[in-house]
């Protein structure tokens, strides 16, 4: 691969930048230069991002990334899950430290500023106060999470759920990826160890508080012009598989007052969910994204359709009300259409609150920087998610373009990364 390409995305990233925003410390060129090189390890075809956790382009990046942290000056440690934690002492050591990162894995041909924007914007904050001299009176802690997007299991979160010791092992042993390793073999692979990552669990009363930043992945801000905004919480999901069982008949030979067509009911069932979150808040959604219809003929009366609908909010109580009226509603239009209905709860997951004080003096600090203070919740999952079991959270989103994500596509100006960064600073010295 030639310079000139390596080189496309710090060049994009620099075109435009404000350099008034270096100061304090904070160097738009650096996080360029950072992000650009990260973007090299597992670059695909199409200009995305593919480093699946647990494999070599992972452990490349976090190589990298300690090699920048070891450089800052941090105390560098890997656990036995494959989190990567820098740490710099405060002038009071045995006080809590506040930890800050996200990851550097991807989803397939992602892109380049999920995960790794927080991981060098936490990074950033050492190398700001590193220039002008400032040491922290509690530690500060930048936090590489391995596997949080999940490509090789279809289930992520691995290196939070290893921090907080929330993981069924015997579960976890069960995995296996696309090509057939189970999720031990793939541990060895990269010089891990389900010994290792059992023990890998840490006493949580070592951490005040975990702040991730991270790109919104939706319009919002974009549409608001403002560059970064304050998470309200992060929506637990619920998912259900459920089932409309009808009877199977010929298209030609079957009267339509004698049919029991399964696809007919769920078609009513997937219009009218699309209503239900409205009626609840402006946080809670419903989305049905997968749907097999079978025998799935032509000429046959579909007898039987299932389907997948992801319920999420970040309040628990409206969420888990929304998963009630969903079923429901199954079952009222099962019995109109003379049906069968039944149904698999997969997963619920607690959506994680963040703390209104903490909220507020995240948008005080927005506000002393002459920017809208402007909230918004998180529907998609985070480390902070998991972290925010344990301890309480805070999230940045910064702007996303046109709201794409997990995409080659994927796009935040330079000058809205780094106006995030500086609330990032400013708040953890607020909290010293």
């Amino acid at each position: 691969m030639n310079q000139k390409k390596t080189n496309l995305l710090r060049e994009r990233l620099l075109h435009g930048y404000n350099q008034e925003l270096d100061y304090g410390g904070v160097s738009g060129e650096r996080i360029a230069d950072r992000l650009n090189e990260i973007a090299t390890i597992g670059r695909t075809e199409d200009g995305g991002a593919n480093r699946p956790g647990y494999s070599k382009e992972e452990v490349a990046a976090q190589n990298k990334v300690a090699m920048w942290m070891k450089n800052a000056g941090l105390e560098v440690k890997e656990d036995g899950a494959g989190n990567l934690i820098g740490r710099l002492e405060g002038k009071e050591a045995t006080r809590p430290a506040i930890m800050s990162g996200s990851h550097v894995d991807s989803v397939p041909n992602g892109g380049h500023f999920d995960g790794v924007l927080g991981v060098i914007a936490a990074l950033e904050v050492v190398e700001a106060w590193n220039t002008i001299g400032y040491q922290p009176t509690k530690p500060f802690e930048v936090v590489v999470f391995a596997d949080e997007e999940g490509a090789r299991f279809n289930g992520g979160l691995n290196g939070s759920e290893a921090m907080i010791g929330n993981f069924n092992m015997e579960e976890k042993k069960q995995l296996v990826d696309k090509e057939g390793y189970s999720f031990e073999e793939v541990l060895k692979q990269v010089q891990l160890s389900v010994e290792g990552y059992q023990n890998a669990k840490r006493d949580m009363n070592e951490i005040e508080l975990f702040v991730e930043v991270h790109i919104e992945q939706g319009k919002q801000l974009e549409k608001e012009g403002l560059p970064c905004g304050v998470v309200t919480g992060i929506a637990g999901p619920c998912w259900l598989e459920l089932t409309f069982l009808g009877e199977a008949g010929h298209a030609g030979n079957t009267p339509m007052k004698d049919r029991k067509d399964a696809l007919v009911a769920a078609s009513e069932f997937i219009y009218q969910v699309n209503k239900l979150p409205k009626e609840m808040n402006d946080t809670a959604v419903a989305t049905i994204g997968k749907q097999l219809v079978e025998p799935n003929g032509v000429n046959v009366i579909p007898g039987k359709v299932t389907l997948y609908v992801d319920i999420r909010d970040i309040y628990q109580n409206t969420r888990d009300v929304l998963v009630d009226n969903v079923l429901n509603l199954a079952e009222a239009i099962a019995d109109k259409h003379h049906l069968m209905f039944n149904y698999v709860e997969k997963t619920r997951v607690k959506p994680v609150p963040i703390m209104s004080d903490k909220q507020e003096l995240l948008a005080e600090t927005i506000e002393e920087m002459d920017m809208k203070p402007y909230k918004l919740p998180s529907g998609a999952g985070h480390d902070a998610m998991i972290i925010g079991e344990k301890v309480p959270v805070a999230m940045l989103f910064v702007q996303s373009k046109n709201g794409i994500s997990h995409n080659p596509l994927e796009w935040s100006d330079l000058s809205d990364c780094v106006q995030t960064i500086h609330v990032l600073k400013n708040f953890v010295e607020k909290i010293q």
